[in-house]
């Protein structure tokens, strides 16, 4: 697949490092003549830039790095502990290491895969990192959309509910409402051949220090092992979730002060 370089941003990542790279800050003029960029589209950038607080500009009208990079740093270092916590502490877990295990975030209304835990007998289904799925068909997307209001889940499909994968996808918010509901009592959802003809899914979410979903993690069967297996890899998948939390900060006694 070919890549198209897109001009504007790549003006925009120039003038970032540029900021970044100098020993004082930089006027919109010496960051212009600097990169050899014209002057107007330099303002433009750096005025979106000063909109998104990624940069700041001070009173001498020098510009400097803003705060905004500090909530990306955080984000990105939260996904990258949830991962090696992830990796870390399923090999402490037999049951689990049989199957294939998933480890995903919610990205408004979709799901990326980060992690994945490959079974020893092939599945025939390869979960990529990267890989973006509707969340309201698949485990892991329906754990943590269960910590949402469904209000808040109606404003992520506010330009339609996702057409379902399968025969067996949830198609309206009041069938997917009754599921949200079963996972806030049991912690499991379920998908089942929702995303793929024949597949079973169980998952859970697991949350940080301040109670929010950060991830979902689930396991992943043939239909004809699901119900043999369910009980077990559910509780089992529950105490991996739980001992990620604590590593995360998470205490349950906090969501009890909100």
């Amino acid at each position: 697949m070919s890549t198209t370089a897109v001009p504007a941003l790549d003006k925009t990542f120039q003038i970032l490092d540029l900021i970044t790279d100098s020993t004082q800050p930089l006027t919109a003029a010496h960051i212009a003549k600097e990169l050899n960029l014209p002057r107007s589209s330099t303002h433009n950038i750096l005025q979106t830039l000063l909109t998104k607080h990624v940069i700041y500009k001070d009173s001498d009208s020098r510009f400097h790095l803003g705060s905004y990079l500090m909530y990306w740093a955080g984000k990105y270092e939260q996904q990258q502990g949830v991962i090696q916590l992830f990796k870390d502490l399923i090999v402490q877990y037999p049951t689990l290491l049989q199957h294939t295990v998933t480890l995903s975030k919610l990205d408004f209304g979709e799901v990326v895969f980060l992690a994945c835990h490959e079974a020893p007998a092939p599945l025939g289904f390869t979960f990529r990192a990267g890989v973006r799925v509707p969340a309201v068909f698949s485990a892991t997307g329906k754990a943590m959309l269960s910590t949402f209001s469904m209000d808040s889940i109606k404003s992520i499909y506010a330009s339609g509910f996702p057409t379902p994968i399968t025969q067996h996808g949830v198609d309206n918010f009041n069938d997917l409402s009754t599921e949200l509901t079963a996972i806030q009592n049991s912690r499991i959802s379920l998908d089942d051949g929702q995303l793929r003809e024949g597949m079973y899914c169980l998952g859970t979410y697991i949350r940080n220090a301040s109670g929010n979903a950060v991830a979902g993690m689930a396991v992943s069967f043939l239909q004809a092992e699901y119900e043999s297996k369910r009980a077990e890899v559910s509780a089992v998948l529950i105490e991996l979730a739980e001992q990620i939390e604590q590593r995360l900060g998470f205490k349950a006694e906090y969501l009890k002060l909100r």
